[in-house]
């Protein structure tokens, strides 16, 4: 059988938590529900053991009750919080503002789907419990979208879970996963979600090893190869900005960066270029170059190009992003497409370029490390 890619990759991007968009005045036949549940059961289970178990809740009483008890897990500081979600603004506000809605209203959903199985951690990291189920929960979701139905995938009700087992008669020994509120959607107009591109999180061969063009075979350069390191600390965006936007903050910790200064500009601002100097003492070479700013949005990005704006030899970029109390800071190397000494090394020896390539990525890695932990210890004194 062929399959319709571009239906079956648009059912993929746009099965999303549906909240503020579900139809809470139009009922979901059991049916319905029924055969989606069908289709999620042939997902994967560990030992061939079907362990999983549904309930569906569709009385009002019950809902109403289930509602209370999500409020009291947490539900209900969802909606208080509101008001200061709303001062952050964007993402963060659209988000908050649809969750508390969910809130708000979640007996309203024409049906509550529990999802549980039978059997209970035991702590140990092993994942054969959840991997049984989860996948099912989410192909549950996928059925439902393709019928036009929507759901939101929220585990809050779990710091009340055993309210919720007492209420709905579930037996020790069984996990509740996931419930998921069920409602037809109002429109099936949904879109992909913002989300980083693969290139940006996928590591080939070796965490942190990155790829531009993996499908670019002409040479390994071509292939736009680089590294990323990322850590996360307890300061604010604001604050570790101040470092990752110091052209000198590397000079402090790495091994081959010695120090840079602005050419045309007093500090960070796109457009703008300086010169770097550096050393290996590993093969007794100095140099320097010439970099140019590309992006600079504090308190998110700044990155620039090495030895040409538009076609560089390497392009670096620091990443922040807010966290729950802190920042994930990553910092990014590409190489290419321009030949640095690196890649010219490469093309010379194409018997040895594959170690080359290895044994530079490793350099680069350490001395990013060694950066991004002195930027950590840096933002995090007397925060």
């Amino acid at each position: 059988m062929d399959f319709d890619i571009e239906q079956t990759d648009t059912l993929l991007s746009t099965t999303r938590a549906v909240r503020r968009r579900l139809d809470f005045e139009r009922d979901v036949p059991d049916d319905l529900l029924m055969r989606c549940i069908e289709l999620a059961e042939q997902a994967p289970t560990g030992a061939g053991v079907s362990s999983r178990r549904w309930i569906i809740v569709k009385h009002p009483e019950t809902k109403a009750q289930l509602a209370e008890l999500y409020r009291a897990a947490g539900g209900s500081r969802v909606i208080e919080r509101l008001e200061d979600r709303r001062l952050a603004g964007g993402r963060q506000e659209r988000m908050a503002e649809s969750s508390a809605y969910l809130a708000a209203n979640m007996e309203k959903a024409p049906a509550l789907v529990l999802v549980t199985i039978w059997g209970v951690h035991d702590g140990s990291g092993r994942p054969g419990l959840f991997d049984s189920v989860i996948q099912a929960a989410w192909s549950f979701c996928l059925a439902l979208r393709a019928r036009g139905l929507g759901s939101a995938w929220t585990t809050m009700h779990l710091g009340k879970a055993k309210e919720f087992a007492d209420l709905l008669g579930i037996p020790d020994g069984v996990t509740q996963i996931v419930l998921l509120p069920v409602a037809w959607t109002i429109g099936t107009d949904f879109t992909p979600a913002l989300r980083r591109k693969a290139s940006e999180i996928v590591w080939f061969d070796r965490w942190g090893n990155t790829q531009e063009n993996p499908g670019e075979v002409s040479s390994l350069i071509a292939a736009a190869p680089g590294v990323a390191v990322e850590i996360d600390i307890a300061a604010p965006p604001e604050r570790v900005w101040e470092f990752a936007s110091d052209i000198n903050i590397s000079a402090r910790f790495s091994d081959e960066f010695q120090g840079a200064e602005w050419v045309d500009s007093d500090g960070p601002r796109e457009g703008a270029s300086f010169i770097g100097r550096n050393e290996r003492t590993d093969v007794n070479r100095v140099w320097q170059t010439t970099s140019y700013v590309v992006a600079c949005d504090p308190p998110r990005v700044f990155a620039w190009n090495v030895n040409d704006r538009d076609r560089p030899s390497a392009q670096w970029r620091f990443e922040l992003e807010r966290l729950p109390g802190g920042t994930r800071l990553s910092q990014r190397l590409v190489m290419g497409p321009s030949l640095s000494a690196t890649g010219r090394a490469m093309e010379a020896n194409p018997d040895q370029a594959r170690h080359i390539l290895a044994s530079r990525r490793e350099q680069h890695r350490g001395n990013m490390l060694l950066n991004l932990q002195g930027i950590k210890r840096l933002a995090e004194m007397g925060v």
